[in-house]
């Protein structure tokens, strides 16, 4: 008698990857991932503790202040839990109000795409799809990850490709071909660990060890060692912050000097070189770029800067930088100067080589999988046309009509009367936490979908609790995952927690929109329609798709790469009349027409190295360069008070990571708490010695809730109320975070420990007075 093969237990989704749900003895939910992860990551273990945990929005819950007029300010005071007619009646009525003041562009709807690994039930797309069915909002465009590099790429190879997204150059194919890789913003292998729309299997450090064996030579660049376990060659260039591009351009000078420069392909393949190079050498403003002029901003040996340029002529050589090199003034031109750097090899479009980024940023970036759009839920088309860029929102509620250059033209920001979060935590990664809480107390209404009670969710007037991934069924997708997977519901919702599907389609009813929202469909037909048309627009690169009866029964569909030795920009070099670049001469623009015609204050027309408002080159007595950078310990904000998170807490705060020799020259030692502060805020962290930070530089990783005192002081350790409002440029008016010095040093005051994770001050019930507001 055959034995019957056991059942794969059911997987949901998540950015950290496939997770399945038990319970135990005492009905607490545990978590288990799938066996075909390689890596599975360590986030994971506090999922099942923050789905049911104290933090977690039980019920629909309005502000009192709010309510009964008082209205203290955003972020203090206790909440009212009402029912969800009673929250969606005075939704309905604060939109009916705003629409009629300030018509549709009064409302704000940022929200953020990380709320969900599910393409359907994906938080900020069904928001905007609803406010679309009633006239349109103001939106955001860009990311705070990397929205400098999207708004220069273009401009010099004709779109992002080489800067985010599944169309890249393969690690089959880096392997296979370059003999040395150099990583500018270092590898930060934590970062490997999540994907926007989730990982089925974690494959980026089996794809480093594999190069690590070839023996191919690993340069890890800029103010952190990289130490990954298994892979003992990574050469480490402590570089001081935000000088990457100088550096980048004394290599360059070094070339031309050595004659190692591909003049044939620069002809052919570019325009403006001989602009570049007379920067570079001087001719343009009498400074050459040479390795002594750039090893004094950069704090390097000269030797060091030669080294590198013997080596990458040395080697066939594959360039990447992280994307958090463009989160800093004048972020651009890194990104613009290694494009140039890589170009002027000649090592760009041959097999394995030539530069593209991201490949420290985000899990699975370079493998090999097929180059087809993810499936996705329209959000409609937002007739107002009225957008910020992504990092203007405080900016713009506390400057209503101030013109603003944005790529190229103008944007004027509305007056904002009503905003609305689902999907993102602004008070985790909008830079200058304590001018955002100036912003937010000036709209008349914000409402907050949120899982938790975020600084977010404790900033706004209206709080919808939203069902998690785990408890509702979804179709999960992301660009660097090799496979599209039925994301299945294992829990019902908790408590009163809705999808935001069933929160907007009953809105929608309220507005007679409910056809343009729903189309009729309930989630199985929309999962049903969004894999359909899926599966049709991939049909010429994967016809063996099966049906969505079938796709579900299985789980998961892996999308097989045609080849799996891909090299970017390949059809470009193989003939680039046949396959131009998308820029207005088809080829790589070095010194760019279109943005001399732009004319934007402090931009020029080609790669340039300009000091940043702050670094170390210009620094008070006593002040360290703060860099934020992602942990490896949660995925941005998520996840924070449980897991791994909670135990990387030093006595209850985040750590902030010193060289000892900067510790012992302000009197510090491992476990003290100190005040991190400058003229923008101040935040309590916990020293953690570190031999592999440069000195003069600080680390205190990004993610940790905001949970400030009654005096505005962070207890918890958020470096966002130490960042800037400066942006990167008047080009892209991207985040600029990593531009931040800061003063760290010992305090003897008892501090109240923070209490971020625990429930905020709700009353349960419904109150009369929110009935009849």
């Amino acid at each position: 008698m055959t034995a019957t093969p056991p059942r794969r237990p059911p997987l949901t989704s998540t950015h950290w990857g496939l997770a399945h749900l038990a319970t135990d003895d005492g009905d607490r939910p545990t978590l288990g991932t799938h066996d075909g992860d390689r890596a599975p990551s360590p986030l994971m273990h506090g999922v099942a503790e923050a789905l049911r945990g104290p933090t977690r929005i039980r019920q629909p819950a309005i502000r009192r202040g709010w309510l009964d007029g008082t209205a203290p300010d955003r972020g203090s005071g206790a909440y009212v839990e009402c029912s969800w007619e009673t929250a969606l009646d005075l939704i309905e009525q604060r939109l009916r109000e705003t629409l009629d003041s300030h018509g549709n562009s009064g409302i704000f709807a940022g929200s953020y795409g990380w709320g969900s690994a599910g393409r359907f039930h994906h938080a900020q797309t069904q928001l905007k799809r609803f406010l679309n069915t009633i006239g349109g909002f103001v939106d955001q465009r860009q990311t705070y990850s990397f929205a400098a590099g999207q708004i220069i790429c273009p401009y010099v190879v004709g779109d992002n490709r080489i800067l985010f997204g599944g169309e890249t150059t393969t690690w089959p194919a880096i392997i296979a071909h370059a003999r040395l890789i150099l990583f500018f913003g270092g590898i930060n292998a934590g970062n490997a660990q999540v994907a926007s729309g989730g990982l089925v299997d974690h494959q980026t450090l089996s794809w480093l060890q594999e190069a690590h064996d070839a023996g191919i030579r690993l340069i890890s660049i800029g103010p952190r060692r990289d130490r990954i376990d298994g892979l003992t060659n990574i050469e480490w260039v402590p570089l001081r912050p935000g000088t990457d591009t100088a550096l980048m351009l004394a290599i360059l000078h070094e070339l031309i000097a050595r004659n190692r420069i591909d003049h044939a392909f620069l002809a052919r393949f570019t325009t403006g070189f001989d602009e570049l190079a007379a920067y570079i050498d001087g001719r343009a403003d009498r400074i050459p770029k040479t390795p002594a002029w750039a090893a004094r901003i950069c704090d390097l040996p000269v030797e060091t800067i030669r080294d590198l340029a013997g080596a990458l002529t040395a080697n066939p050589s594959f360039l990447t930088a992280s994307w958090s090199l463009q989160r800093q003034q004048h972020g651009e031109q890194p990104l613009w100067m290694l494009i140039a750097l890589a170009a002027a090899l000649g090592e760009i479009g041959l097999p394995g080589r030539g530069v593209s980024f991201g490949y420290g940023s985000v899990g699975n970036r370079g493998i090999p999988k097929a180059a087809v759009a993810n499936p996705r839920l329209s959000a409609g088309t937002n007739r107002t046309g009225l957008f910020i860029p992504v990092s203007r929102f405080a900016d713009m509620v506390l400057n209503p009509g101030k013109v603003i250059p944005f790529d190229g033209g103008r944007v004027t920001y509305p007056e904002i009367d009503l905003v609305w979060w689902a999907g993102g935590n602004p008070f985790h990664h909008h830079q200058d936490i304590n001018r955002l809480r100036r912003a937010i107390q000036r709209p008349s209404t914000v409402i907050v979908n949120d899982l938790w009670w975020t600084a977010t969710a404790r900033h706004a007037d209206i709080v919808l609790p939203a069902a998690s991934g785990f408890e509702r069924n979804d179709i999960s997708a992301s660009p660097t995952c090799d496979h599209i997977v039925a994301s299945k519901a294992q829990v019902p919702p908790h408590a009163g927690a809705r999808t935001e599907y069933r929160i907007f389609s009953a809105l929608a009813e309220r507005f007679g929109t409910a056809d343009a929202f729903t189309e009729g469909r309930d989630e199985f037909g929309w999962l049903r329609h969004i894999y359909g048309a899926f599966r049709q627009l991939a049909d010429p690169s994967l016809p063996d798709l099966p049906d969505f009866d079938t796709f579900w029964e299985k789980g998961r569909v892996h999308l097989s790469a045609v080849s799996r030795h891909y090299t970017l920009f390949e059809d470009f070099r193989s003939d680039p009349d046949v396959a131009p670049l998308k820029t207005p001469s088809g080829r790589i623009e070095l010194y760019s027409n279109t943005l001399e015609g732009h004319d934007v204050p402090g931009f020029a027309a080609h790669p340039v190295w300009m000091p940043p408002a702050e670094w170390l080159g210009d620094a008070p007595d006593g002040a360290l360069h703060l860099i934020s950078p992602q942990p490896h310990t949660r995925l941005h904000s998520q996840l924070d008070g449980v897991g791994v998170s909670a135990a990387s807490k030093v006595n209850g705060r985040e750590p902030i990571f010193l060289n000892p020799k900067d510790a012992r020259a302000r009197g510090l030692a491992a476990g003290d708490t100190v005040l991190v502060h400058n003229g923008r805020g101040r935040c309590l962290a916990t020293v953690a010695l570190c031999d592999d930070l440069r000195p003069g530089v600080a680390a205190l990783a990004t993610g940790a809730w905001f949970a400030p005192d009654e005096n505005g002081l962070d207890l918890h350790g958020n470096p966002n109320v130490l960042t800037s409002d400066l942006v990167s440029s008047a080009l892209s008016q991207a985040p600029a975070h990593n531009t931040t010095l800061a003063f760290v040093e010992k305090t003897q005051i008892g501090f109240a420990m923070p209490r971020v994770h625990h429930q905020v001050p709700v009353e349960p019930g419904t109150s009369g007075k929110a009935k009849a507001w």
